[in-house]
């Protein structure tokens, strides 16, 4: 029987328990096309640390082509003990979303039901936004050097970098991507503009002229400071939180937190006209390696949002259905060895849901 759509995945299991998360998605994407109008062809792809070890090399010439061939990219995680801090996450992550032009990292923060958070008083009702981060500019496009470098005089630069035509597709995307949502319909923008006085000059006034265009959208403002104490003290009057680079790697993490931790966390790199890749946030946790007790319902959440990114929507929620009843029924917490369950019987519990067993 021929599939009227099939996809082409590329995979980079990583390192550390990447390959045992990544195996557990896998299967679960395996069992949700059986019961969709659709297939997919997986490409596995060896970049991490492990190659790094044995071959010297971090992104070999050509993958970057290859993977652009494919319609998303399944990453695990990518770091290992004995490579040195920088060189995986600046040669190969940030290099792959450069290249790639993956200028959009999107966070859903969504506390399920059944999963404990920090906050006090809080629940499922609460706690359900999304924050849009620029991906590809800011303190991370790696602008700056050293002078003097090794002396007592040593200066140390790194420089933000906003161009006006990164802000805008990401604002833009923000006000897009708040109109789907259509929940409360309120796009917040998280800067510094009391201090950081030119970038975010240039993103609020890109902001507010873009919100011209979308005048069903509520627009707010929050210092990023701020943003970090209403989410944890009023996280319900989020919705869709759009950012820059730096600011959004610190508030995503504090929105793993607050959702449960990283073992529900997932997260894209979107390139909207490219092929965009999914991950779980969580590192490659290296001293579980091997163990079977790693949780991989973040890495399962990868898979969701991949396919609800290619459009395969009816897919995508019956994972996120699985999940939940897991969630709900079964799991007795997130974190790795205190599940109640293998990371493959967690697997083969959403596996089971999906299947209505």
């Amino acid at each position: 029987m021929e599939h009227k759509r099939t996809y082409n995945i590329a995979v980079i299991p990583g390192d550390g328990t990447g390959p045992e998360v990544i195996r557990e998605a896998i299967k679960t994407l395996h069992i949700v096309t059986e019961r969709e109008d659709f297939a997919v062809r997986l490409v596995q792809f060896d970049l991490g640390g492990e190659r790094y070890l044995r071959t010297g090399e971090v992104l070999p010439p050509g993958v970057v082509e290859k993977l652009n061939k494919h319609d998303a990219i399944l990453l695990g995680a990518i770091g290992h003990p004995e490579v040195k801090p920088g060189i995986l996450e600046k040669g190969l992550l940030l290099e792959l979303r450069f290249q790639l032009d993956q200028y959009i990292n999107l966070r859903p923060v969504i506390l399920y039901p059944g999963v404990d958070t920090p906050l006090k008083g809080k629940d499922a009702e609460d706690i359900d936004f999304v924050v849009v981060r620029e991906n590809t500019e800011g303190l991370y496009a790696g602008s700056g050097g050293f002078l003097r470098k090794g002396t007592p005089h040593e200066v140390a630069i790194q420089e933000s970098i906003n161009t006006r035509f990164g802000v805008e597709r990401c604002i833009r995307f923000a006000f897009e991507f708040c109109r789907r949502r259509n929940r409360r319909k309120k796009l917040t923008l998280c800067g510094k503009t009391n201090v950081l006085t030119y970038a975010f000059d240039l993103w609020e006034r890109v902001f507010y002229e873009v919100a011209e265009e979308y005048p069903e959208i509520q627009t707010d403002y929050a210092h990023v400071d701020a943003t970090c104490m209403w989410m944890v003290k009023n996280p319900e009057w989020f919705d869709v939180i759009v950012t820059d680079n730096m600011f959004g790697d610190i508030i995503t993490d504090l929105g793993a937190m607050i959702q449960g931790g990283m073992g529900i966390a997932a997260g894209g790199n979107i390139n909207p006209n490219g092929v965009s890749m999914f991950e779980p946030i969580g590192g490659s946790a290296p001293k579980y390696t091997g163990k079977n007790i790693i949780n991989p319902l973040a890495a399962i959440a990868a898979v969701q949002m991949m396919l609800e990114h290619l459009g395969e929507e009816r897919a995508a929620g019956r994972i996120e259905n699985a999940i939940r009843k897991v969630l709900l029924q079964d799991l007795k917490s997130l974190s790795a060895g205190q599940m109640g369950y293998f990371t493959t019987e967690v697997g083969d519990l959403v596996g089971k849901y999906i299947k209505g067993v």
